[in-house]
Parts: structure tokens; C-alpha cells; sequence
């Protein structure tokens, strides 16, 4: 699996750290940047980069990282495809993955510390989505929803 991994400003302490994690874990890890910490970046280019590598087949699942996450967040879930939410509780992590695909961890770096950072990076790249006919009916209606806009 190809996880694309990348961070503004506010995230960028951590996105080392989680390309080591995702490596460790024996997957590819795409560092989509920041490549240096620039105060004025913005978060919606690197959320851009990520859906890009997802949509265009680069990556599998996706990794943001901003100050809170939020923002991240946000800009992701613009782009069709992609499936992002924050989260900074281990359950959320695998949850979203196993009941609603989710394909993009939004992670706020000044929000969680190093320990659970790697916890929640973990759980997120360990969960598959379930096969269960209830998960695939609400992912279905998530995907006629973007498609009429």
C-alpha cells in the first residue's frame, strides 16, 4: 500500500516522523511535502497534493498534517474521492476506516503528542474497510452524494 504523506507549516515537526512510522510498517511512503518549514505555506495546497496522489492512482490512503487538523480536513474533503476526517483517539482512527473507508488521517500536531501520534497512524494504516452489506450501503450513498455535486 502507497500512503501519501504531507504537512503546512503547523504540521510539519511530525511528517518525518510519520513517513518513519508508515516505512516501518513496511509501506511506501509518498513525502508530498512541506520539504521545509515555511511559516507561510498553506494547508488546502498540501490537501490538494494528497487527493491528487489518491485520485491519480500515486497512493492508496493519504496522511495530512496541519496545526489542528481541521483545516486539512477541510480541504480535503473538497476533492471527489477522497474520504478525510481528523482524528486524535485511536477508536476514530480504525473505525473510520473499517466502517466508512475513510482514505485520508487529518492529524493536528499541536494537538496530540509523539506517542499518540504513532497510535493513531498505526491503528489508521492497519484497518481494512468491512466487507458488511450496512458499510458498503452508507459508503454508497457518501459516493452518489459527491457524484450530484
Amino acid at each position: 500500500m502507497k500512503i501519501a504523506v504531507a504537512a503546512d507549516h503547523g504540521g510539519y515537526p511530525y511528517k518525518a516522523r510519520v513517513l518513519e512510522i508508515v516505512r516501518e510498517m513496511g509501506f511506501e511512503g509518498l513525502d508530498l511535502g512541506a520539504h521545509e518549514l515555511v511559516p507561510t505555506d498553506d494547508y488546502p495546497d498540501f490537501a490538494r497534493y494528497v487527493g491528487d496522489a489518491i485520485q491519480h492512482g500515486q497512493a492508496d490512503r493519504g496522511i495530512l498534517l496541519c496545526g489542528s487538523g481541521v483545516g486539512a480536513c477541510i480541504a480535503a474533503n473538497k476533492m471527489n474521492g477522497v474520504r478525510a476526517s481528523v482524528c486524535h483517539d485511536v477508536y476514530s482512527a480504525h473505525q473510520g476506516v473499517e466502517h466508512d473507508d475513510m482514505n485520508v488521517l487529518c492529524l493536528g500536531s499541536r494537538i496530540i503528542g509523539p506517542q499518540l501520534l504513532e497510535d493513531l497512524v498505526r491503528a489508521f494504516l492497519s484497518a481494512e474497510f468491512s466487507p458488511g452489506e450496512r458499510f458498503q450501503r452508507r459508503l454508497d450513498k457518501v459516493k452518489a452524494m459527491e457524484a450530484a455535486g
